[in-house]
């Protein structure tokens, strides 16, 4: 059966941006805080930097553009229905305390999935010079939404996958009833299916569910506290959505180091056993 609601092939390519914003050490620590997070660094506003950007962090200033870019792309029907699928980061500096950061969105690839389209968005974000702070992939899927013709553009397939070898540890992750909202409030990032639980069941899904990004941000801090990394030596990220973490809840947590130096595979299983995150890699600097 043809689904009622489709998007044009049209989109891609269409941009947002630029929007600017200034990083202060409130919103850094905001961030870390919402996330439990305790290592110092997170909080030193002695530091000659000042406090450490959680590797994540870029999440915040990525999601006014990244509601500009739906705006102009997809109308609210649609994008209601958008559903977190894919996430590759990359660190060409850790954003900090006094910047003027600047983001630009571009729409690059539309796929059909099971579930609906997939559309693949390139943020990029440089500071007060030109320089590149960060530049992410970030791949949604509309579900229940279609699009007609083949696939369009730009579409990682397995953002930067490593096999997991053998010998994985497995580290626990609590995530307590109220994080959707503290995470909503700390990253100023407002989608209601996480916190509006009538906004949730209109979509079709079973109650509020914890967004990708916080569900990644708490397995990378799980990762960097056990390797007792320093946080400002991530250079990337990436890792697929496989399934929903609901509220309270857990996952576990599997990380192993990989052959090539300073890049580890993790992936992460919810209490029921089926994958919440899948083909996740971490590289340090």
């Amino acid at each position: 059966m043809a689904r009622s609601l489709a998007l044009t092939r049209d989109i891609v390519g269409v941009t947002a941006g630029p929007i600017a914003h200034d990083i202060d050490a409130r919103w850094l620590m905001a961030y870390a805080a919402g996330l439990g997070e305790t290592d110092a660094r997170y909080y030193d506003t002695q530091a000659p930097a000042g406090p450490a950007a959680h590797p994540l962090f870029p999440v915040c200033y990525e999601w006014p553009v990244m509601l500009a870019l739906r705006e102009r792309a997809t109308p609210e029907e649609i994008a209601i229905r958008s559903v977190h699928a894919t996430h590759d980061l990359t660190l060409h500096r850790p954003p900090r305390a006094g910047d003027t950061l600047t983001t630009t969105a571009r729409v690059t690839g539309l796929a059909h999935r099971r579930a609906g389209t997939l559309m693949i968005v390139r943020q990029e974000t440089v500071d007060a010079e030109g320089r590149p702070v960060s530049t992410t992939d970030y791949g949604s899927v509309y579900r229940d939404v279609g699009f007609e013709g083949e696939d369009s553009g730009f579409r990682p397939e397995a953002p930067g996958g490593l096999e997991m070898p053998a010998g994985a540890v497995e580290l626990p992750v609590a995530v307590p009833a109220g994080l959707a909202h503290v995470y909503t409030e700390c990253a100023r990032i407002w989608n209601p299916i996480h916190t509006d639980v009538a906004v949730a069941r209109a979509t079709g899904l079973p109650d509020i569910i914890l967004h990708g990004t916080a569900t990644l941000a708490l397995a990378l801090s799980r990762v960097l506290g056990h390797l007792a990394a320093d946080p400002r030596a991530v250079r990337r990220l990436s890792a697929r959505f496989t399934g929903m973490v609901p509220l309270p809840g857990h996952f576990t947590l599997r990380v192993a180091e990989a052959a090539e130096g300073k890049a580890f595979a993790f992936d992460a299983r919810g209490k029921d056993g089926a994958f919440v995150l899948s083909a996740g890699v971490l590289r340090l600097a």
